[in-house]
């Protein structure tokens, strides 16, 4: 069993937090760890807890064609996982407790894979690893900011906000995104 199978056993059994009572499956991770680049999403939804798998809806299919368009894959360039691993009931944002509870899972899954870039995917992500940060994902999406193990960290949208505000048009938040995209794949190759 590698290091990762074995924090992902340790989530399967937690009782950290009532969330273990309501969720069908926990979403530890997809992807693969050799990657470069971790993507930190907020919270399981409803087919992911179905599935076990981060990002399986209808924003994970547009985080696909997202990273398709800089030629990314999330089999080969990218390790995804959420801040918390048990759906909240109704979608709720995570509470302080339980991004508590996961955090100690989400600190060995960093240490682990060791990325060069950790993309913080919505506004639950980055207030869960930058902290101090008083500024809106609207502010500060783009931007670099250094991370864990020298990693730099880039906050983008998420792609359920995306489907919310489908507009391409200049300085929208698609357009942004896709601004933001080409940014994480000019430093991918320079890495």
């Amino acid at each position: 069993m590698d290091k990762l199978d074995i924090i992902k056993a340790k989530c399967e059994n937690c009782t950290k937090c009532p969330l273990y009572k309501t969720r069908t499956n926990i979403v530890f991770s997809y992807g693969n760890p050799q990657s470069k680049i971790m993507l930190i999403g907020e919270a399981p939804g409803e087919q992911e807890d179905l599935q076990g798998k981060p990002f399986v809806g209808r924003s994970g299919q547009l985080l696909d064609k997202i990273l398709e368009c800089v030629g990314f894959s999330r089999n080969e360039n990218i390790y995804i996982c959420n801040t918390i691993k048990c759906r909240p009931p109704n979608n709720h944002n995570p509470l302080p407790e339980e991004k508590e509870a996961c955090r100690e899972y989400l600190d060995e899954q960093i240490e682990i894979i060791k990325p060069k870039i950790i993309l913080l995917c919505g506004a639950v992500a980055v207030s869960s690893m930058i902290p101090n940060n008083k500024l809106g994902i609207t502010k500060i999406h783009g931007k670099w900011f250094d991370g864990p193990y020298n990693s730099k960290m880039m906050p983008i949208y998420h792609p359920a906000y995306l489907l919310r505000n489908p507009s391409n048009e200049k300085d929208k938040p698609k357009w942004q995104m896709w601004q933001d995209i080409k940014e994480v794949k000019r430093v991918y190759d320079e890495i």
